[in-house]
């Protein structure tokens, strides 16, 4: 026997007064028309206040300082190899260029190299690079290699 009371899906209706329509402001004199619930005149009365406005603070882009100087196009920023980096890399001495440090990984490609004294060398080095520090070339002497600009 069916029973042709059963709840269906479609006889679902929401509860009165849950779904409520959207308003519509600024439609007619009938329903939040003319001002549309802003009040009269100011700025909020207007379409909205400018993007930056902080309530007649300064803003923050009038805050902070302008970018000063200028970028030099000319600059040459140079990839750093240590002496201790190079000692680790390169137990054994011998000749070292920069294709050897690109091959350990140590530096990239096509961007100059320069090699700078931090730490100590105690294998003589026979290295090739683009720039080297002063106190570089001291230790790397002293520890009977040469240094070769490239």
């Amino acid at each position: 026997m069916a029973n042709n009371d059963a709840l269906k899906i479609h006889d679902l209706r929401p509860a009165p007064g849950a779904k409520t329509a959207k308003t519509r402001v600024g439609r007619g004199e009938g329903s939040k028309g003319k001002t549309a619930g802003r009040g009269t005149k100011g700025t909020k009365a207007r379409y909205q206040v400018p993007h930056g406005f902080e309530g007649g603070q300064t803003p923050m882009h009038m805050r902070l300082p302008k970018l000063r100087g200028f970028k030099n196009p000319a600059k040459v920023t140079f990839q750093v190899v240590n002496l201790d980096k190079l000692s680790a890399l390169f137990p054994e001495g011998g000749d070292v260029t920069v294709a050897d440090l690109v091959a350990k990984g140590a530096v990239r490609p096509k961007q100059p190299v320069k090699v700078l004294g931090t730490g100590e060398i105690t294998v003589a080095i026979n290295i090739t690079a683009d720039k080297f520090s002063g106190s570089a070339l001291e230790k790397i002497a002293a520890a009977g290699g040469s240094a070769t600009e490239a």
